[in-house]
């Protein structure tokens, strides 16, 4: 007997393997996010397979979430489309939510992402969910690596996606990061299954869809083939490196002879290697407040200049309201009542 499309076996064993990874009880209950696209899609069909029970064990619940940002035309058709489909492959439960996505401050992108978190965040608590999984590919981590050399974002952007993280107590992994896009959509058409095209993924007033159709094929094209693998292997490589120094960066914040009750000393800030001590200064804003995805590098150097470049300045304003300030041998990160103007 014939066993599964080879696409369809490298979807599941990708599932298996970040289940494993992962721990997964017998019988607990996994969330997928779905978009309808081939991507998700694909993960939702390996994952409802692999969360079947086998050899007297007990299966796994898998539940399916969809999110409808809004954003353009027909968006609660497919949603609607996405729900049947889940519901075909199998799902225990499906969720569908339309939310409302501000991009006042950041870019539409940014914006639908943490509005899409926050849904499968919510949902994740209420179905006591031990894992959420995202459908993000080889291809997506090949195009975030080269947004972040774009942006000059510095390592932590190229390292790209993390396999597994946690956000809000809410554990997520992507356990297709090895597989290329037309593996996924070659796994939806051996199944079936019909994925939809999100047309902003070919809209050029985004900037990820110029990376993914003009940038990525013609490097392609004059490096020769193999590009997109040897982004993702940079990202996995970098991400090792970057978790090893935040690793000493929260050790050095832990330290009470460098956080001590009246700030961070300085004298302790300026005696380590500046690596590690950017990262103190962004983990320690990020404590007291400051937004992730509005704490950029020119504010973390920034701050560190009241350490290694102290002229008396009279200041750092940082995002979420915060004053980064230099008094009597500290760096304090106090409250700021008056508007923002960048890294000063």
């Amino acid at each position: 007997m014939a066993g599964p499309d080879p696409a369809v076996a490298a979807a599941r064993l990708a599932v298996r393997r970040t289940l494993a990874d992962l721990e997964v009880p017998d019988g607990a209950t996994l969330l997928v996010a779905c978009s309808g696209g081939a991507d998700s899609l694909a993960l939702l069909a390996a994952t409802v397979f692999e969360a079947r029970g086998r050899d007297g064990r007990a299966g796994l619940a898998v539940v399916g979430a969809t999110v409808d940002h809004g954003l353009q035309p027909g968006s609660a058709e497919q949603a609607a489309r996405v729900v049947a489909q889940m519901e075909a492959l199998g799902v225990a439960e499906t969720f569908a939510a339309r939310v409302r996505v501000s991009a006042v401050g950041r870019g539409p992108e940014a914006a639908a992402r943490e509005a899409r978190y926050a849904v499968l965040g919510e949902v994740a608590s209420r179905t006591g969910a031990a894992a959420v999984l995202l459908g993000h590919t080889l291809d997506d981590q090949a195009e975030t690596v080269l947004l972040g050399l774009a942006r000059g974002s510095g390592g932590r952007s190229l390292a790209g996606m993390r396999r597994t993280h946690d956000r809000d107590g809410t554990a997520y992994a992507r356990p297709l990061l090895d597989l290329r896009r037309e593996q996924t959509e070659a796994a939806c058409r051996a199944q079936g299954l019909e994925f939809w095209t999100d047309p902003h993924n070919a809209d050029p007033r985004f900037l990820r869809a110029r990376v993914r159709h003009d940038v990525l094929p013609v490097l392609e094209r004059e490096l020769g083939p193999g590009v997109a693998e040897t982004l993702a292997r940079t990202a996995e490589s970098l991400r090792g490196d970057m978790e090893a120094l935040d690793d000493l960066a929260e050790a050095a914040l832990a330290d009470p002879l460098l956080a001590r009750p009246d700030g961070l000393d300085v004298a302790a800030l300026a005696s380590l290697p500046s690596g590690v001590r950017r990262r103190v200064l962004r983990l320690a804003a990020l404590r007291a407040g400051a937004p992730a995805a509005e704490l950029f590098h020119g504010h973390v150097v920034a701050t560190e200049e009241l350490v290694t470049r102290w002229r008396g300045q009279r200041g750092v304003d940082l995002p979420g309201h915060l004053r980064a300030v230099r008094r009597d041998g500290r760096v304090l990160l106090e409250r700021s009542s008056g508007p923002r103007d960048g890294a000063g």
